[in-house]
């Protein structure tokens, strides 16, 4: 009976650390989605983010609620560095009680089991416990390896984050004195128009093409960083490439008279990235432009002031729609669902208020 029940504890130990380093493996190493149903990271992501957001939701004043959600992800990344180091504490504890008799002084309970295998895996080694048989000190020899290379790999994995962030946010930041911010692609182009800076807007879809797929191969192989807020208010990555993909869609169906390609390689991209984002997080698109006939009649009239010329207002309509649907549906649900602050056409809007203070 005792016997069983030291291999119960074997097999148990051995499940949590191989548990937690597949984990930490996909995680931190694989540089690749793997949303498995049952990883630790993922669930405690999105389990903690649904108590943060509900937290954040009752917070009336807009800047603590924007500090507060900035704190999130950083928590987070210290929040799975702890659990995983305390889950491979328990599972070599309960190896370790397993062979509890192999320790000077024995281990005869859980609790001084877990001491000894928390000081062998931090490397701490005050000496009071001692392995006495070659099978435990090569236990305790790899909870310490174990120990430190999971420490090691975090430490890497949050250069690496900060790196991705700060590339990210370069073109975010400087997107304010051209859309605005919140961003607009409406505001993009009429800033262009205004500053005689029409030339440059091929030359700017460019460095957002490559912008978007930097991000698409960043935040698939390390979904965290989807969370990771902007550290200017208004700013945020999903309404930046929101409005970016707004203004070149202007210029492939509204606008006349400026070149196009450039245009059309950010949407390609652009589209990629959002559906696979989205995808990721579960969301699927329906179809809808998100944007009514009403509101792109005022943006017409808003680019006509600017002094551009215009397509038909129908033909221009039915394209702009065509395209647009492809991407706001997605792009919307990602602004809710990490509550950006709203921008034209994009963000958690009340549709029915926005309208009426249109029309008003």
């Amino acid at each position: 009976m005792e016997s069983a029940v030291h291999a119960a504890e074997v097999l148990a130990g051995l499940f949590l650390i191989g548990y937690v380093a597949w984990d930490v493996f996909t995680t931190v190493a694989l540089p690749r989605p793997t949303p498995s149903t049952y990883r630790l990271a993922r669930n405690l992501t999105r389990l903690s983010w649904r108590g943060w957001r509900w937290m954040a939701r009752r917070i009336t004043d807009a800047d603590r609620r924007e500090r507060v959600l900035g704190v999130f992800a950083p928590f987070l990344v210290l929040l799975l560095l702890v659990a995983w180091v305390l889950i491979l504490i328990v599972g070599f504890a309960l190896i370790d009680l397993a062979f509890g008799g192999d320790f000077a002084p024995p281990l005869d309970s859980f609790p001084t089991a877990f001491y000894a295998a928390g000081t062998g895996l931090l490397t701490i080694g005050f000496g009071d416990i001692v392995p006495t048989a070659l099978l435990t000190r090569l236990i305790v020899m790899g909870s310490a390896g174990l120990g430190l290379g999971t420490v090691a790999l975090v430490i890497t994995y949050l250069f690496s984050l900060y790196g991705s962030f700060q590339r990210r946010e370069v073109l975010v930041t400087t997107l304010d004195a051209r859309a605005g911010a919140p961003p607009s692609g409406v505001a993009l182009l009429e800033t262009c128009q205004r500053s005689e800076l029409l030339g440059d807007l091929p030359e700017l879809f460019a460095d957002w093409e490559r912008w978007a797929a930097e991000v698409l191969d960043s935040h698939l192989a390390y979904p965290i960083l989807a969370y990771f807020r902007s550290s200017h208010d208004n700013e945020s990555w999903v309404s930046s490439i929101g409005a970016m993909l707004d203004a070149a869609v202007l210029i492939l169906t509204t606008v006349e008279g400026q070149p196009r390609g450039r245009a059309e390689m950010l949407v390609a991209i652009g589209v990629h990235l959002v559906e696979d984002v989205s995808g990721f997080f579960g969301f699927s698109n329906d179809g809808r432009v998100g944007v009514e006939r009403a509101e792109y009649d005022a943006a017409r009239e808003r680019l006509e002031a600017a002094g551009f010329q215009l397509e038909s207002p129908e033909i221009g309509w039915i394209l702009f729609a065509q395209i647009r649907g492809r991407y706001a549906s997605r792009l919307n649900q990602l602004a809710a669902f990490w509550m950006t602050p709203p921008a034209l056409w994009i963000g958690d809007r009340d549709h029915e208020e926005h309208h009426r203070a249109t029309a008003a």
